[in-house]
């Protein structure tokens, strides 16, 4: 069929459908016919190409991802670690220059470390008699002791130094041990450390021990060893009674 003929079949197809339609109708639809094949072939093209770029864009994505994110071989419903904030670690503060140093031991060497604490310093001893009783009296300068003060009578008058653990025999016939813990007798105290009295009762008061901040006092007594002990402040002092 040749193309008026094609035409010609055409537009008569149009008018048993649409009625006789206008001239200006008919001119527009062999218009349209006539350009179709013209227009219609740059979007064809342009489609094509369309689909051949989305699917390389596709191929790429697929190949891309088994190589970049692996798959993940976490069992099913295995809890998965998320990472953790790094500690802020803060620089520590300068120690304080009072703090002491510290003490190190190298190689095989051993030893103990004494630690300075705060003693109670003997700064007199100092004795007397009364009606009825004989007194020493233990000054402390700087304040009294920082531990405890025993007072031990015994019978005999036979003590142990310390620490070189002799024995040392006083006047009398009884005595009295006073064990003053967190003091010394040798930073404030430059009087005799053995006290030969001349009392009927109190006859001896001798140093036994200052070591490491422990003194030891031994008290010869001619009769019982009975006593008093108190406190006394301004100046702070120890004192004991011997009943006479």
């Amino acid at each position: 069929m040749s193309n008026d003929d094609f035409r010609r079949e055409l537009n008569n197809t149009f008018d048993q459908m649409s009625g006789s339609p206008s001239p200006a109708l008919r001119d527009r639809v062999r218009s349209s016919i006539a350009e179709a094949p013209e227009a219609r072939g740059p979007f064809w093209i342009a489609a094509v190409a369309a689909g051949v770029i989305a699917l390389l864009i596709v191929g790429v994505l697929f190949v891309a991802n088994p190589m970049r994110r692996p798959t993940s071989n976490v069992g099913v419903g295995a809890p998965t670690a998320s990472p953790s904030a790094s500690p802020n670690l803060s620089p520590s503060t300068t120690p304080d220059s009072s703090m002491p140093a510290f003490v190190c031991l190298s190689g095989s060497a051993a030893g103990a470390h004494s630690v300075a604490t705060p003693v109670g310093k003997v700064s007199g001893l100092r004795t007397g008699t009364h009606t009825g009783y004989d007194r020493l009296t233990i000054d402390f300068s700087g304040g009294g002791p920082d531990g405890t003060v025993e007072i031990k009578p015994q019978g005999g008058t036979t003590f142990t130094a310390s620490p070189s653990g002799m024995s040392v025999t006083l006047k009398g016939s009884n005595g009295i041990l006073v064990v003053i813990h967190g003091a010394d007798l040798h930073s404030s105290y430059s009087g005799s450390l053995d006290i030969v009295t001349g009392y009927a009762t109190m006859v001896e008061v001798r140093r036994l021990e200052d070591f490491e901040g422990v003194v030891q006092l031994g008290i010869g007594i001619n009769g019982a060893a009975c006593y008093r002990a108190f406190w006394l402040s301004n100046p702070d002092r120890l004192v004991i009674d011997i009943q006479a």
